[in-house]
C-alpha cells in the first residue's frame, strides 16, 4: 500500500474516532444538562406556586373540585395539587421521577417534581411536570445531524488529506523518480537538490546523492579494472600462445609433447574466449558502447545467416527467413549482430540433424516482435528460469560451450531496452522472442 494512502487512512480513522467520541460526549452531556435545566425550572415553578399560595385560595380551589390541575395549551407542562392524610410531623420532601402521564387523552413522558408538604394544618401533594418528548426529539435530531456531519466530515477529510498528502509527498516522489528510477548510469547522476521544505526529504535526497557518489566511484574503478584486465590478462595469454606455437615449429618434438602443447593452446584459447565474453558483458552493462547506428534488423539477420551457413549445412538444418517487415532501430550494429548471432547459434547447437530454424516478425499492440524458433531439444521450465545465468549450461552442452551466450544476449537486450522472452518444451523446440518498443 502506498505511503499516501496509509497517511490518508490513518488521518481519517483518527478523526473518525475523535468525532465519534465527541458526538457521544455531546449526547450524554446534553441529556444531563437538559435534565438539570428542567429540574431547576420545575423548582422555580414550585417556589413561585408556594409563594402565592394562601389558605383562602386553597379552600376556594378545593371547594370547586377535589383536585387542582393546570396545564398549558400544548400540554407540555402541568401542575397537580391534591390533599393527603394529615401528618402533623411531616417534613417537606421533594423527589424527581420520569413517568408517563395521560392528559386529555394525550400520553407523554414527563419529568415530575413531587413535593409533599403541610400548609395551614393540612397535608398536600404537589406535582409539577414538564414533558420529556422535546428532549427525546432533540436527542434524535442531534443524532441524525451528528451522523450527517460524520459522513460529511469523513468525505471532506478524505479529499483534503488526499490533496494535502499528494502535495506533501510530491518532493518524495520527485526524488524517487529523478534519482532512482531514471538513473541508468551512475556517472551521469543528477546531484541537483530537489526543492522541499521537509527536513526528512532533504535528508533522503542528500543520502541518495552521497550513496550515488560512492557507487559512481566504484563504477569508475570497475571500468578501470576492466581496462586493466583487458590488457593484463589477454596480453600474457597471447604471448604464451605465441611461444607455444613457436615450440611446435621445432622438429625434435615427440608426438606426446606435441599433443600436450596442442591441449595447452586449446585451454589458452578457451580462457581467452571466456575473458573476452566477460569483458563484453561488463562493457555492455557499463554502457561503454555507443547507440548511434541505424540498425536494420533484416540486414543483420542476413549477415548472421551468411556467417553460420556452413554450420547449418553441416547439420543439414533448414533455415526459413519469413520476415515481412522492414524494421530500423537506433542502437549498436555490432552488438545487435552479436545478439542475433548467439541466438541463432544456440538454435543450431541444440537442434537435431535435419531440423528447422524459422525466423518471423510481426506487430502486436504497436510493438515489433522478432521470433527465432527451432525444432531442437527444448528446455524445461527450470532451465528457462536459469537460462540467462552466467556459466549456466544445458544438459548435453558441447564441451566448448562456456555458458555465456545467453548472458551476453541478456546484457545486450537490456542495453537496447529490448524485452526477451523464451518459450520452450522438452523435445519440442525453443522459441525466442525479441520485443522492440
Amino acid at each position: 500500500m502506498k505511503l499516501q494512502i496509509k497517511l490518508v487512512l490513518y488521518n481519517t480513522l483518527t478523526k473518525l474516532a475523535i468525532i465519534v467520541i465527541t458526538g457521544l460526549l455531546i449526547l450524554f452531556s446534553l441529556e444531563n444538562i437538559t435534565y438539570s435545566h428542567i429540574s431547576s425550572r420545575l423548582n422555580n415553578k414550585k417556589e413561585a406556586f408556594l409563594k402565592n399560595l394562601s389558605p383562602g385560595e386553597i379552600s376556594q380551589i378545593l371547594k370547586q373540585q377535589q383536585s387542582f390541575t393546570n396545564y398549558n395549551i400544548l400540554k407540555e407542562e402541568f401542575i397537580f395539587l391534591k390533599p393527603t392524610p394529615y401528618q402533623p410531623d411531616r417534613q417537606p420532601t421533594q423527589s424527581f421521577s420520569t413517568q408517563r402521564r395521560t392528559i386529555e387523552n394525550v400520553t407523554d413522558n414527563y419529568l415530575i417534581l413531587t413535593y409533599r408538604f403541610n400548609f395551614d394544618g393540612h397535608s398536600y401533594l404537589l406535582e409539577i411536570g414538564d414533558t420529556m418528548d422535546a428532549v427525546i426529539q432533540l436527542k434524535q435530531t442531534i443524532k441524525q445531524f451528528s451522523l450527517l456531519m460524520l459522513v460529511v466530515a469523513l468525505l471532506l477529510t478524505l479529499v483534503i488529506d488526499l490533496i494535502f498528502t499528494k502535495y506533501l509527498l510530491a518532493p518524495f516522489y520527485r526524488i524517487i523518480d529523478r534519482k532512482l528510477i531514471k538513473v541508468n548510469d551512475p556517472l551521469n547522476f543528477d546531484y541537483a537538490k530537489i526543492e522541499t521544505s521537509t527536513q526528512d526529504f532533504k535528508l533522503l535526497d542528500d543520502s541518495i546523492s552521497t550513496l550515488m557518489k560512492k557507487i559512481a566511484d566504484i563504477f569508475a574503478l570497475e571500468k578501470q579494472f576492466i581496462a586493466n584486465v583487458s590488457h593484463e590478462l589477454l596480453t600474457p595469454i597471447s604471448i604464451i600462445s605465441s611461444r607455444l606455437e613457436n615450440i611446435l615449429l621445432q622438429e625434435k618434438l615427440t608426438e606426446d609433447t606435441e599433443n600436450k602443447i596442442f591441449a595447452s593452446l586449446k585451454t589458452l584459447n578457451r580462457l581467452k574466449s571466456i575473458i573476452n565474453s566477460l569483458l563484453l558483458i561488463s562493457k555492455v552493462e557499463n554502457n561503454q558502447f555507443d547507440k548511434t547506428d541505424e540498425v536494420k534488423i533484416g540486414e543483420v539477420v542476413d549477415e548472421v545467416y551468411q556467417e553460420l551457413e556452413d554450420r547449418l549445412e553441416d547439420k543439414q538444418i533448414a533455415f526459413h527467413n519469413n520476415m515481412k517487415h522492414s524494421r530500423t532501430m537506433r542502437g549498436n550494429h555490432s552488438l545487435m549482430h552479436t545478439l542475433l548471432f548467439n541466438i541463432v547459434n544456440n538454435s543450431i547447437k541444440y537442434n537435431h540433424e535435419e531440423g528447422n530454424i524459422t525466423i518471423t516478425d510481426y506487430l502486436d499492440n504497436n510493438e515489433y516482435i522478432l521470433e527465432i524458433a527451432d525444432s531442437g531439444i527444448g528446455m524445461s521450465e527450470q532451465q528457462i528460469e536459469r537460462a540467462f545465468n552466467r556459466f549456466e549450461k544445458l544438459e548435453g552442452d558441447e564441451k566448448d560451450s562456456y555458458g555465456l551466450g545467453l548472458a551476453i544476449v541478456k546484457s545486450i537486450t537490456a542495453f537496447h531496452h529490448i524485452k526477451i522472452r523464451i518459450s520452450s518444451a522438452k523435445d519440442k523446440g525453443t522459441a525466442v522472442k525479441l520485443v522492440f518498443d
